[in-house]
C-alpha cells in the first residue's frame, strides 16, 4: 500500500478546513467508506467534530466581541477535527484501495511513490470479564497475549466477535447452539480503539455468551483469532 504526504496537504483557514471535512463526510456515508474499509465509528466522529467545530466558528463570528473564552473553544474544537482528519488520511485513505481520482475528490495529493507497507497483524488479542451489574458483561484491559506484542500500525484497532446461548428472540434471531471454536462461529462482531467495552444484555440472565477477538489494520486486514472467553450472564 501507498500513503500520501500528509505535511502539506490541510487546507489553510478555519472555513476551509470545515469544508473539506464536509466533502470527506459525504463522501463517506456513500458506498465508499464500506469499499474503502473504514469504519462506520470513524465516519460518526468526523462528523461530531465537524458539527462542533461549525458551531464555535458560528459563535465566535457572531459575537460582537471576540472573548478569550471563544478563541479558545474555536481553536480547542478544529484542533481536535484537524488531529482527527489526518488520523483518517493516514491510516484510511490508502492506496489501494483509493485511487488517483479517489485522492482528488478528496481533496489530497496524490500518494508518494515510495510504499508504506503495513503488515498483517500477527498478535492475538485477550481481555479480562468483569460483571458490574445485572445483565451486565464488560471486557476490560484489551491487551495482547503476553510475549507476542502488537504492532502499532498493524494492531489499529481490536474487532470483538460475540454469541448467545438461549432461544433466539426478535432481535437476536442468532443464537450459539454448541461451544465456538474460533471467532468464526460467533454470528455478532464489533470493531473498537478502546481498551474496554460493556455490553448489556438485558433479559439474558442465565444464559452464556462467548467473546473471541482478534487485531485488525487500518486497511481491514484480520490477524489471528485470540482465546474463546465465555460468562454466564448475571
Amino acid at each position: 500500500m501507498t500513503q500520501t504526504n500528509y505535511d502539506d496537504w490541510l487546507s489553510r483557514g478555519r472555513e476551509n478546513q470545515l469544508t473539506m471535512a464536509k466533502n470527506w463526510i459525504a463522501i463517506l456515508e456513500g458506498h465508499a467508506r464500506e469499499k474503502w474499509n473504514i469504519p462506520e465509528e470513524q465516519r460518526h466522529e468526523i462528523d461530531v467534530l465537524v458539527r462542533e467545530a461549525g458551531n464555535a466558528l458560528s459563535a465566535a463570528k457572531a459575537s460582537e466581541e471576540r472573548t478569550a473564552a471563544l478563541n479558545a473553544l474555536c481553536r480547542d474544537t478544529f484542533d481536535a477535527l484537524t488531529v482527527k482528519m489526518k488520523d483518517i488520511a493516514k491510516n484510511y485513505f490508502l492506496k489501494p484501495p483509493l485511487t488517483d481520482a479517489d485522492f482528488a475528490s478528496l481533496g489530497l495529493p496524490h500518494p508518494d511513490s515510495a510504499p508504506v507497507l503495513i503488515p498483517v497483524p500477527t498478535a492475538q488479542p485477550v481481555a479480562d470479564l468483569t460483571f458490574p451489574g445485572p445483565h451486565l458483561v464488560g471486557l476490560i484491559n484489551i491487551r495482547a497475549v503476553a510475549g507476542n506484542p502488537p504492532d502499532a500500525q498493524s494492531d489499529y484497532g481490536v474487532r470483538m466477535f460475540w454469541g448467545l446461548t438461549g432461544t433466539p428472540t426478535e432481535t437476536d434471531k442468532f443464537r450459539v447452539t454448541q461451544p465456538p471454536q474460533s471467532g468464526g462461529d460467533l454470528p455478532h462482531s464489533k470493531f473498537t480503539r478502546r481498551k474496554k467495552e460493556l455490553f448489556g444484555f438485558d433479559g439474558e440472565k442465565g444464559n452464556t455468551v462467548y467473546f473471541c477477538l482478534r487485531y485488525e489494520s487500518p486497511a481491514g486486514q484480520a490477524g489471528p483469532f485470540g482465546s474463546i472467553l465465555s460468562a454466564v450472564i448475571p
